[in-house]
C-alpha cells in the first residue's frame, strides 16, 4: 500500500511539473466527483458494517454446510448479497469447511462474494448506468455458476 502512495505522489509531482494548471484542474474535478458520491459511499459502508455485525459464521453454517443444490444455491445467494472483504471471507471459508461445507459450495460462496455485488449495485449504477451495472452483475453471476460447477466437476 505504501508503494502505491509513493507511486501516486511521484506521478502527481511529475504532472505538476509538466502542467500545473491542468493538474490542479484535475484535482478539483476529482474532489468534486468524490464529494458527489460521498453520501452514497457512506450509506453503502453503513449497510456493510451492519451486515458484518449481523451475520456471523454461526448463522452461515447451517445454510452452507453439506453439499448438493440447496447449500450450493444458498452459497451463491448469500455471497451475492453479502459484502465481506477477502481477509474475512477466506478464514470464514476455512471455518465453514471444518463444519462440513463442500468445496463446490465454498467456491460458489467465495466467487459470488468477490464478483457479484448486490449491495454495491447503486454505486455501480451511478457510475456506469443501470444497464451496464446489471449486465456486469449478471455476467458475474454466470461466471460464478461456471466456476463453482467446474470446481464440483473437477473435484468430484
Amino acid at each position: 500500500m505504501t508503494l502505491l502512495w509513493i507511486i501516486a505522489g511521484v506521478a502527481l509531482l511529475a504532472s505538476l511539473l509538466a502542467d500545473r494548471r491542468k493538474t490542479l484542474a484535475a484535482i478539483v474535478k476529482g474532489l468534486r466527483i468524490f464529494w458527489s458520491i460521498f453520501p452514497l459511499l457512506c450509506g453503502v459502508l453503513a449497510l456493510v458494517s451492519l451486515t458484518l455485525a449481523a451475520v456471523t459464521p454461526e448463522m452461515l453454517r447451517p445454510a452452507l454446510s453439506g453439499s448438493g443444490p440447496g447449500p450450493f444455491f444458498a452459497a451463491i445467494g448469500i455471497g451475492s448479497i453479502a459484502l465481506i472483504p477477502g481477509f474475512i471471507a477466506y478464514p470464514l471459508a476455512g471455518i465453514l469447511r471444518q463444519n462440513g461445507a463442500s468445496t463446490p459450495v465454498l467456491a460458489a460462496f467465495i466467487t459470488s462474494l468477490m464478483m457479484v455485488g448486490v449491495l454495491t449495485l447503486p454505486v455501480e449504477a451511478r457510475f456506469f448506468g443501470w444497464r451496464v451495472a446489471l449486465q456486469r452483475n449478471g455476467l458475474a453471476l454466470v461466471g460464478t455458476l461456471v466456476v463453482a460447477t467446474g470446481m464440483a466437476w473437477v473435484l468430484a
